[in-house]
Formats: structure tokens, C-alpha cells, sequence
């Protein structure tokens, strides 16, 4: 179990005045019946998802989705944060989560369409940007000559949309993502569970770890309630001015977990003039680029670390965890908040873990903050101005 270390951001005794709301927040988040703590009950996803994985083993090179926002930064982080930095694999994963022009191009001189699975994730059917990639992959596949079902999955809502009628008509295979799961909440459906077992990824472990966070999550004592405790802590120093968290994992392969979580808070706590910036960082990297402005700029930053321990013991391990200890104590000096969440060892259970602590922080932030956290009205706001302009 990953552990919280909050020891530098708020004294306990402001910490737990809040505990007398976590039951009544619990019963909101009920209410609001969002799926993301329960996905992870979905044996029939993964019986499907490991049926397909079986069936694709040793037909593919190259594995390339196609999705943007929640639809891909949780499968970016997957891949990063379990599989190996340098060695190359077999598939290899490519995630398409932009339309600039050079970033197909460039994929397309590496893949052979032949040996290509292309998997597209759209929960609303309608995105425009992952709607034109099926387009132009779908046309490229029938130029070749190629069987569209065999090169092409999509994963989108259980309703009939736009992008499910076609998957349809072609007869593709289609996994579902459940409608009460918003896409930056979707990491433990088939959006991330589909594309991680196919690259090797221990899914089940994956949602054994997050089943373990759900317990904590779903505990109605604040002292073991650690979401709860994760969102007390930034509601309330964001009620100090701290309106800024900056995520610092002490570890290469939880980057991209930062820029999952920069996701989550962003779009989820952003509404009605209310929300937190999150800021991504990497230990010690940014030591040398980042720590500055956090020591001596604004005092306006919580300060998320992550701190993995290194179970090998080695020089380069030890020398990182003293200069995380020393950033942290060197901000605390300049009366700079941090926290730190405590990691044995980056795997799939402590990721999994990891996804379910931010989920249900965020989750019981929306309702400190008197919002719902799992819509997003500014941004379909653009997407609309998007279609009328292309209709024009």
C-alpha cells in the first residue's frame, strides 16, 4: 500500500476539522453515480480484452491509438511507467494523440500497415480530432487491400454514436466504455486496459492495486480515507492562496503520471472560478529548471511529491531520495507546502493505486469545492465552436 506523508503541508488537527464531511461527501459521490470505482469489478472487459489479446499474439509490429485527452495520457503513462525506457518491444506502442500533420506522417515511415493494429477511443463517438483519424487510417487500410476488422478496434460508448455505427457496419470489434465513466476517469476501462495487455502489462494486478486504494477510498474513517485526506489537504491550502500543485515524481517513469493527474485536476476542479492549477515537474530534473520560482516566486504552489524507494539500494537511488528530502526541507524553510506520497517501488499494483488515490481525491474535491468534477462545460463549449466552424 502506497502511503501519505503530510507532515509539511497542514497542520493534522486543521487537517482532520474536515473529516465530519468525508461521510456526507461519500454520499454525494454516491449520488452522482460515477462508475470510475467500479469499473474495476469488470471481469467480463477483462475476459473479453484477454480473449482478443490472445487472439492478436504475434500478428502485429506496431500497436497505434488513436485518442486524445483522457482517451490517451492514461495509456501513455501505462506504457511509460511499466515497460522498459529503453529497450524496444514487440509491439510497439504508438499513441496518436494529436492531429499535427507531421505526427501521421512520421508514424506512418515506421509502420507497415500489414502488421498494424489500430485502436480508436472515442467515448462520445464524435470527436472530431479521433474521427478523422479513423477516417484517414480506415481508407488507408482499403487502399492497401487489407481487412478492416482485423486491423481495426474502437472503444467507445455503450450508447449509439457516430463512430459505434460505423465500427457496425465494418464489423469491427467493439469494447465498451461504460457511460457513467468520464474519459479522464476511463484509464481502468478497455481505454487503457485494452492497449497495456496487448504491450504485456498485467492488467489484473493493475486492478488489484486500484481495488486496494477503493477500500482506503471508500472508508468513512478520515484517518484511513487517503483521497480524502490528498483533497483536504489541497482544498484547504488552495484556500490559502495555494491555488497551484505542482506533481514532482522522484522517478523517470512517473512522468507521464504527472500529465495524467494535470488532466484530472485541471478539467475536473475548473468551473465556475473555482479549481487548482496543476503544474507538472520531475525530480531532480527540475531541481534544475522548476525549484526556483517554487522557492523564491509566488507563494502560491502545493507541492506533490512523489517519492519512489529504491529497493536495490544503489548510489544513484540513495543520492535521489537526499535531494528530494533537502528540496522538500529547503521549501518548508521558505514556508513552502509540500506533501509527499510514499511508493515501494513503481509496478502495476502501486500504479493502480496510485490512478484510484488521485480519481477519488479529485472526486471528493468537486464536492469541497461545490462543483460536479465529472463534467466539462468549457470544453464542449469548444468543440461545438469547432463543428460550426467546419460546417461553415
Amino acid at each position: 500500500m502506497i502511503s501519505l506523508d503530510l507532515t509539511n503541508g497542514l497542520p493534522e488537527e486543521e487537517l482532520f476539522e474536515e473529516a465530519n464531511k468525508l461521510e456526507v461527501f461519500l454520499e454525494l459521490i454516491h449520488k452522482r453515480e460515477q462508475g470510475f470505482y467500479k469499473v474495476i469489478d469488470d471481469n467480463e472487459t477483462v475476459e473479453k480484452i484477454n480473449k482478443f489479446a490472445k487472439s492478436a499474439e504475434g500478428k502485429f509490429d506496431n500497436i497505434v491509438v488513436c485518442g486524445i485527452g483522457g482517451s490517451a495520457l492514461g495509456t501513455i503513462c501505462l506504457k511509460q511507467s511499466l515497460t522498459h525506457l529503453f529497450k524496444s518491444q514487440s509491439p510497439s506502442l504508438h499513441v496518436l494523440d494529436n492531429i499535427d500533420p507531421v505526427l501521421i506522417k512520421e508514424l506512418e515511415d515506421v509502420i507497415d500497415y500489414s502488421k498494424t493494429l489500430f485502436i480508436v477511443i472515442t467515448k462520445s463517438g464524435e470527436t472530431i480530432e479521433t474521427t478523422s483519424q479513423y477516417d484517414y487510417f480506415s481508407k488507408k487500410l482499403k487502399e492497401k487491400n487489407l481487412d478492416l476488422k482485423s486491423h481495426l478496434v474502437v472503444i467507445t460508448s455503450q450508447q449509439e454514436n457516430p463512430i459505434r455505427e460505423e465500427a457496425k457496419k465494418e464489423n469491427l470489434t467493439i469494447f465498451d466504455i461504460p457511460q457513467n465513466v468520464g474519459g479522464r476517469f476511463s484509464v481502468l476501462t478497455a481505454v487503457g486496459l485494452l492497449p497495456a495487455k496487448l504491450i504485456g502489462i498485467n492488467i489484473e494486478k493493475l486492478l488489484e492495486g486500484a481495488k486496494t486504494m477503493r477500500d482506503s477510498f471508500l472508508s468513512t474513517k478520515a484517518e484511513d480515507n487517503f483521497p480524502f485526506q490528498l483533497a483536504a489537504t489541497q482544498f484547504l491550502l488552495s484556500q490559502k492562496g495555494k491555488t497551484i500543485n505542482v506533481i514532482m515524481p522522484y522517478s523517470q517513469k512517473l512522468i507521464k503520471f504527472a500529465d495524467w493527474t494535470a488532466q484530472l485536476i485541471a478539467e475536473s476542479t475548473g468551473k465556475d472560478g473555482k479549481g487548482i492549477t496543476p503544474i507538472k515537474a520531475l525530480g531532480v530534473t527540475d531541481q534544475h529548471s522548476q525549484l526556483q520560482l517554487y522557492a523564491d516566486g509566488p507563494n502560491d504552489k502545493l507541492i506533490i511529491f512523489i517519492e519512489v524507494k529504491d529497493p536495490h539500494k544503489t548510489t544513484f537511488g540513495q543520492l535521489m531520495q537526499i535531494e528530494k528530502t533537502a528540496t522538500a526541507e529547503s521549501l518548508i524553510k521558505k514556508s513552502r507546502p509540500n506533501i509527499t506520497i510514499l511508493v515501494n517501488s513503481v509496478t502495476e499494483e502501486s500504479l493502480g493505486q496510485l490512478f484510484l488515490l488521485f480519481e477519488g481525491a479529485t472526486a471528493f474535491l468537486g464536492e469541497f469545492f461545490q462543483i460536479n468534477a465529472f463534467d466539462q462545460p468549457g470544453v464542449e463549449l469548444s468543440k461545438k465552436l469547432t463543428k460550426e466552424a467546419l460546417l461553415k
